[in-house]
């Protein structure tokens, strides 16, 4: 499978240059897809050098390069830790996050993560999980989906939405794309694709528990990482990003309290190396729409 047809690396230079990558060195690759990130990784390592690629989407397996210092873990990066263990490798040089969707998962019809097609509400990136998108709008009640289409969707009205889903889940088959647009187009708020990309964009952060996983990840950086060793997280939307950006400056996801008397600031191990995030150029956005909203922030231990 082609990697540019399968999924085009977002911020590819800028994440090499992020990395400061050492020929000899160890390096993570969390979100493997197409491998584009990886090839480039690669082709910057010494025989002595090595790989890792994570990847929960059993379709990534097809776009591994045939290369012995390449170590394939077909999981969770929340795993992080635990599958570097059970390998013998105590430490790595660098971490690399590429946290989008890959466009093969958008445009394969059959997994349901596309407004644009009609297929079963599915949206796992893991097969293996059992929790897909029609059956949480099934068994959420509606302040379980109330809060999920406001924080993961920012959606405007998101509490008629959810009310109206629990109203009409009991009458309205809701198992497929076209079902669920049917059932809520009523409740549709300004242009339509935006709103339900943003409804869409929700249902999948929630199916794949996408910002737990990030926070397990960020969590286990400090321990995984040499010193000097750096972290380059790409975020699409800016859930992701504030928290990337919180945990880089303050080692926890704990609010800082200020008070008059005592200096409680959290101590991070990690040091911000992008005080604003870097984005895709005007020349990259042109080449890749889909690269229009990332950002990418590098942290390195201390």
């Amino acid at each position: 499978m082609q990697e540019e047809a399968y999924h085009i690396p977002v911020l590819l230079a800028e994440c090499l240059d992020a990395l400061q990558i050492d020929p000899a060195g160890t390096y993570v690759d969390c979100t493997f897809g197409g491998g584009g990130h990886s090839r480039a990784i690669l082709e910057n390592l010494g025989p002595d050098g090595r790989l890792v690629a994570f990847d929960q989407d059993a379709d990534a397996a097809q776009n591994l390069p045939d290369d012995p210092r390449v170590l394939f873990v077909p999981h969770n990066f929340r795993h992080l830790q635990r599958f570097l263990r059970l390998h013998k490798i105590g430490s790595v040089n660098g971490v690399l996050a590429d946290l989008g969707v890959s466009s093969h998962q958008f445009d394969e019809a059959e997994r349901g993560f596309s407004i644009r097609f009609d297929a079963d509400l599915d949206m796992r990136m893991d097969a293996r999980s059992e929790r897909t998108a029609a059956q949480l709008l099934q068994t959420y009640s509606e302040q379980q989906l109330h809060k999920l289409f406001e924080q993961y969707g920012e959606v405007t009205n998101a509490r008629t939405l959810a009310k109206t889903i629990v109203t009409l889940r009991a009458t309205m088959p809701m198992q497929t794309i076209q079902q669920f647009k049917a059932a809520i187009q009523g409740v549709v708020k300004g242009n339509p694709n935006k709103y339900l990309a943003q409804v869409f964009q929700a249902l999948r952060i929630e199916v794949n528990d996408e910002m737990g996983a990030l926070k397990e990840l960020l969590e286990q950086l400090p321990e995984v990482l040499v010193q000097g060793g750096r972290a380059a997280i790409i975020t699409f939307h800016s859930l992701e990003d504030r928290l990337v950006k919180q945990f880089f400056k303050q080692g926890s996801f704990e609010p800082e309290e200020d008070h008059p008397f005592e200096n409680k600031k959290q101590l991070s191990l990690l040091k911000v190396i992008t005080k604003k995030p870097i984005v895709p150029t005007m020349e990259e956005q042109k080449r890749n729409s889909r690269s229009r909203s990332a950002k990418l922030r590098v942290a390195e231990r201390i």
